[in-house]
């Protein structure tokens, strides 16, 4: 009988011993991968310690910083315009918050389709900006399109005026609002209007660039312009 309980006590105590061992091989296992390289030199590979990336040289990132940056970026500010919450149709019509737009960078500005003098020109002026970023970034930027007359300006008269302008891709983006909000977002883009007739108004010609998050990085006022300095913003805030 003694044997058997020492033969016993012997198992317990052997048992526990590799379940230890197991238990500080698994700690040793979650305390590896625990930096990585910010410009990701090696892809996905992580490093036990920290220190720098043994290619670019930077320090090396603990991953719950990484999470943390994340999480910093996906953060909207006060002043961004994905704050809004009133909905929008699209040309294609889909009904969508600002947020959805969340990501890209911003060309914005606001027209309506029965206007034959300022429109025409800031429609021009657009797709020159747009055919002058470079290729590598063109899927990084969304051109946005609001009208400030949304009793006329319906989503399959959005898309109709979307077609005849050469500016159906998916790059483009045609919004109708309410009253309400197209007053709403015209106050965050400093754009005035006035309804003169029913088909007609007079507007501020105003070009914004929103960053991906939302928030104002530029503006180009006038109609045909210089926009090399729109182009550089768009770039730069796009990169």
């Amino acid at each position: 009988m003694k044997f058997i309980k020492h033969l016993i006590i012997l198992v317990i105590a052997v048992t526990s011993f590799v379940s230890c061992g197991d238990t500080s091989s698994k700690n040793k296992q979650q305390e590896t991968a625990a930096f990585y390289c910010p410009m990701k030199c090696e892809g996905e590979k992580t490093y036990p310690k920290k220190g720098s990336c043994p290619i670019c040289k930077m320090d090396l990132i603990p991953v719950k910083s990484a999470t943390s940056k994340i999480l910093a970026d996906a953060a909207i500010s006060e002043t961004s315009i994905f704050n809004l919450t009133s909905t929008w149709n699209t040309e294609e019509g889909k009904s969508i918050q600002l947020e959805a737009l969340k990501g890209k960078t911003l060309v914005m500005v606001m027209i309506y389709t029965t206007c034959q003098s300022a429109c025409p020109r800031l429609v021009a002026d657009m797709r020159s900006i747009e055919a002058k970023i470079p290729k590598n970034i063109s899927d990084k930027i969304t051109y946005v399109m609001i009208s400030i007359d949304p009793e006329t300006d319906t989503p399959k008269r959005l898309k109709e005026f979307a077609i005849e302008n050469y500016m159906d891709g998916e790059q483009w983006t045609f919004l109708q609002g309410t009253n309400s909000s197209v007053r709403e977002f015209a106050n965050v883009l400093a754009v005035k209007y006035k309804q003169i007739s029913p088909l007609d108004f007079s507007h501020s010609n105003i070009i914004s660039v929103f960053n991906p998050k939302g928030e104002l990085v530029h503006q180009q006022e006038g109609l045909g312009v210089d926009n090399k300095e729109t182009i550089a913003n768009i770039i730069k805030t796009s990169k």
